[in-house]
């Protein structure tokens, strides 16, 4: 594979947050009454607004937006257990060593979002872009279509790096090439990824020109 630019989704794919993901959700489940389980099993990969209206059909924004609020606050305060995955910091310094623009595109909020790259110990991209720059989250291509713009090249140009199934069908629909890592492996459309790899750490990274090219081990 050849790019000139690699788009991150976070949580799952360059950190593991899915202690503080499951511990926030689980508390706002049994908050509302709802089974702990199948919030789990729908947040993955989605702006924490889209499960909140998912669940909370009927009510009314203001009263989404409070839930929204007491999550952005608990998830931002708690980075408990949020590590670096396995070769995600040795990946994004090798760019950063060859000048390969790289961009982090997340579902989260700026304050949560910056709090897990920082419990991380990940460098700090100049493209950082978050569930508040885009009107539709993922699946929706806005963000991956953002990313690649703030990142000055043609999404034809970039690579998505995602584990959730929502990244993924964004990244495909945005139009990017996707490298899928430790994916469910039922999710839609993985078929359609360029590689499907279970870690980081099996990505090496060359340069050719102004071209990053990619091996798979």
């Amino acid at each position: 594979m050849k790019c000139k630019g690699f788009l991150f989704d976070l949580d799952g794919t360059l950190v593991d947050s899915l202690p503080v993901v499951e511990r926030s959700w689980v508390n706002w489940a049994k908050r509302q009454g709802v089974d702990p389980q199948e919030v789990l099993d729908f947040i993955h990969g989605k702006q924490a607004i889209t499960s909140l209206r998912h669940f909370m059909s009927g009510e009314s924004e203001d009263r989404i937006q409070q839930e929204y609020d007491w999550l952005e606050e608990i998830e931002s305060r708690d980075t408990d257990g949020v590590t670096a995955l396995p070769g995600a910091k040795a990946l994004l310094d090798r760019l950063d060593e060859l000048n390969i623009p790289w961009a982090i595109v997340t579902s989260g909020s700026i304050p949560v979002a910056y709090a897990r790259r920082a419990a991380g110990q990940l460098p700090k991209p100049d493209v950082f872009i978050t569930a508040e720059q885009v009107a539709r989250g993922k699946p929706e291509p806005d963000a991956y279509l953002l990313g690649a713009q703030k990142l000055g090249l043609a999404v034809s140009d970039c690579v998505v790096v995602e584990d959730a199934a929502a990244g993924i069908l964004s990244g495909l629909s945005a139009g990017c090439q996707v490298i899928a890592v430790n994916a469910p492996q039922d999710a839609p459309k993985l078929d359609l990824v360029d590689l499907n790899l279970t870690s980081l750490t099996q990505i090496r990274i060359e340069k050719e020109g102004d071209y990053a090219v990619i091996h798979a081990l």
